[in-house]
């Protein structure tokens, strides 16, 4: 497999992390990548298979013919199917919706107010940026409640997790921490660094900011020496 991804996508770094959970041989290829152009030029094959014109794309020309798809659920769900063990949604159907769902929420709910920030970091009294942190804070609300006692957000340890840790770094770096008032969940966060897997991608993340004189939020930091 081959797996089209940058240095600074969370999607490609969702897929990524799945990979590396599942113990999967995946040919990770950087597309190009800088703070000012961007993914411009887009990677010939980004372009060929994904309208979107985005990473993540994965290729898998093994046995049953060339398979190229895009999208990291899309790459989970794969994933899950081509290598079951271990397994990374949860076995109950009912826990399994409700970490899909919450996969969902992270991707679509969420994230949505931490992109409106991308465009305010210099402005953070900008109506726009004041409503995108109250957004991103009641998230934070929800998902302490859903964690909870629980090591991981849907039970058992899921692509729930790997796709809000993601999530919720770019929106620590974008003026949206999490915070005191969220103490679970910052149990959690550290229990999600501490997997080898997440530890490598987000620490490789956070090394390639740190070459482009990027600050880091400090759980990050931790990461990337």
């Amino acid at each position: 497999m081959k797996l089209y991804s940058g240095p600074l996508s969370m999607f490609g770094a969702k897929a990524e992390i799945a990979a590396r959970e599942k113990r999967l041989d995946v040919e990770l290829i950087m597309v190009p990548f800088e703070m000012k152009r961007l993914y411009e030029p887009k990677h010939p094959e980004v372009l060929r298979i994904n309208p979107k014109r985005q990473v993540p794309v994965l290729i898998d020309d093994g046995p049953g013919g060339d398979l190229e798809i895009f999208d990291s659920t899309q790459i989970f769900e794969y994933f899950e199917t081509v290598k079951p063990e271990p397994p990374l949604w949860p076995i109950e159907p009912k826990a399994r919706a409700r970490a899909r769902l919450l996969e969902h929420k992270s991707d679509e709910v969420y994230f949505p107010h931490i992109i409106r920030l991308m465009g305010l970091q210099g402005a953070p009294e900008d109506p726009a940026a004041v409503v995108a942190r109250d957004g991103a804070a009641k998230f934070y609300d929800e998902m302490e409640q859903i964690v909870g006692e629980q090591e991981w957000l849907a039970g058992s340890y899921s692509y729930a997790d790997i796709a809000f840790y993601m999530a919720q770094l770019f929106g620590a770096r974008m003026g949206a921490p999490m915070t005191d008032a969220h103490p679970k969940l910052n149990a959690w966060r550290d229990r999600m660094s501490a997997r080898p897997a997440v530890g490598q991608v987000a620490g490789a993340m956070g090394r390639y900011l740190l070459s482009q004189g990027r600050t880091l939020p400090p759980f990050l930091a931790k990461l990337s020496n």
